[in-house]
């Protein structure tokens, strides 16, 4: 179970900042996980659930952010368009792309802290 690791990870990431802000609390956490990732969302949070006891983000909520998996093709670079699996085919000319730009990202996007 790496969610477990990688939620090892970004607490230790959260604690620091707050640590380094001066806050005396984590209230929250956002993470944005791509469909691409291999991550499991409930998993995650069961990760989090059991990591965050005796940290500075117990009694934290954890928000989890989706991401679909977007893709640029050479026939349109301007536009994304989005697909469910890690075979992208365009939309517009029907041909695969492998310029995958989102969808396999793990982020720590946000944290709401508690300051004194």
């Amino acid at each position: 179970m790496h969610e477990l690791s990688l939620m090892e990870s970004a607490l230790r990431i959260a604690t620091e900042h707050a640590a380094a802000s001066g806050a005396t609390r984590i209230v929250s956490l956002t993470l944005r996980v791509g469909a691409l990732s291999g991550v499991v969302p409930e998993a995650l949070e069961f990760a989090f659930d059991v990591l965050r006891e005796g940290t500075a983000a117990e009694g934290a909520e954890l928000h989890i952010q989706q991401e679909p998996v977007r893709a640029r093709c050479p026939c349109s670079p301007d536009e994304l368009f989005e697909t469910s699996g890690p075979v992208c085919l365009c939309p517009r000319c029907s041909e695969p792309t492998a310029d995958i730009v989102a969808g396999r990202e793990m982020d720590l996007v946000s944290m709401e802290v508690e300051t004194p």
